[in-house]
């Protein structure tokens, strides 16, 4: 398990109930503890985490900006988000922005440590385990998995693609020759599993992110 936990909530309750149970599930870790993005950047300066369990809404930070400063700060660290606000959308624009793992706060102990610890193994089941049931929609997992499948500048075509764009408008954008924009789309739409670039926005429709997600998820590069 991980060596060294960095703990970003504001809450200070929760914030002292969550060190207590990592402190007895993973006795040999050091904890560290963060209120806020700025805090939390100032800790990992003095000693850089091997997980981080990160609150969603903090007070220096605008919905998802706080987790994308955070992972362009530690791209290889696993930050597993703990939250009370388990929207679909949420829950689909946290993981496309980096999170290694969703984890709701009202899940039991047991469940929390599980999540964990196999969210830190890399196992991609994790990332929602500890959701509640009615919140795995089967269908929106399954393109949310194959939309993080993408490699970055497939993220930017396809969101392009959902404003409508045409080629040469992306190839404007991006930099690159439109033989290399049509590469870009051809993978997307077999990644995507679909056979046009309509079926494409329909399929991403279903996550109910936006265009705004994309742009954030692919500046962390």
């Amino acid at each position: 398990m991980a060596e060294h936990i960095l703990v970003v909530e504001d809450h200070p309750l929760y914030a002292d109930a969550l060190k207590a149970i990592l402190r007895n599930a993973f006795p040999t870790a050091s904890l560290a503890a963060a209120h806020s993005i700025a805090t939390a950047r100032a800790e990992i300066e003095r000693r850089q985490p091997t997980l981080i369990l990160l609150d969603l809404w903090l007070p220096d930070t605008h919905g998802l900006e706080g987790l994308i400063a955070l992972r362009s700060s530690v791209p290889r660290v696993p930050i597993v988000v703990v939250s009370g606000f388990t929207e679909r959308s949420v829950i689909d624009r946290t993981l496309l922005c980096g999170a290694t793992a969703f984890i709701s706060k009202s899940c039991g102990k047991d469940r929390l440590v599980a999540a964990l610890v196999e969210a830190v193994a890399g196992n991609q089941e994790a990332r929602e385990i500890a959701l509640d049931p009615d919140l795995r929609d089967p269908d929106a997992r399954v393109v949310s998995k194959r939309v993080r499948s993408l490699t970055r500048q497939q993220l930017r075509v396809l969101e392009m693609l959902c404003l409508g764009k045409l080629n040469k408008q992306i190839a404007h954008e991006l930099e690159v020759g439109e033989t290399t924009v049509k590469a870009h789309v051809g993978e997307v739409l077999r990644k995507l599993s679909v056979s046009s670039r309509t079926q494409a926005v329909v399929e991403v429709s279903k996550l109910d992110f936006g265009a705004m997600m994309f742009q954030e998820s692919s500046s962390r590069d």
